[in-house]
């Protein structure tokens, strides 16, 4: 998969976590393509490592499912650091 391929799965992947985790996240479309990106790369890693998955194709099932679970972990660890958390209303 190339560079830019790279990019555009890391955007829609970090877009696809911003939805699906609750609260509110900062950032904006620069911050999503950072998080996407190291998320689709730590979901790779993790999906070859454990489950033996390749991450060549960038219409395969197996690299989009990785790519949004690396991102979820990343916008998760990303918001503990940050201390950002969903505010309950009174």
């Amino acid at each position: 998969m190339g560079f830019i391929a790279y990019l555009i799965l890391g955007l829609i992947a970090g877009a696809i976590a911003k939805a699906i985790l609750p609260g509110k996240q900062g950032g904006g479309i620069f911050a999503t393509l950072i998080l996407g990106v190291i998320g689709a790369m730590l979901g790779g890693w993790l999906g070859g490592a454990i489950f033996g998955a390749e991450m060549d194709k960038f219409f395969s099932l197996s690299t989009w499912l990785c790519a949004i679970g690396g991102s979820l972990i990343v916008l998760i660890v990303w918001g503990l650091i940050t201390g950002r958390s969903k505010k309950k209303a009174d």
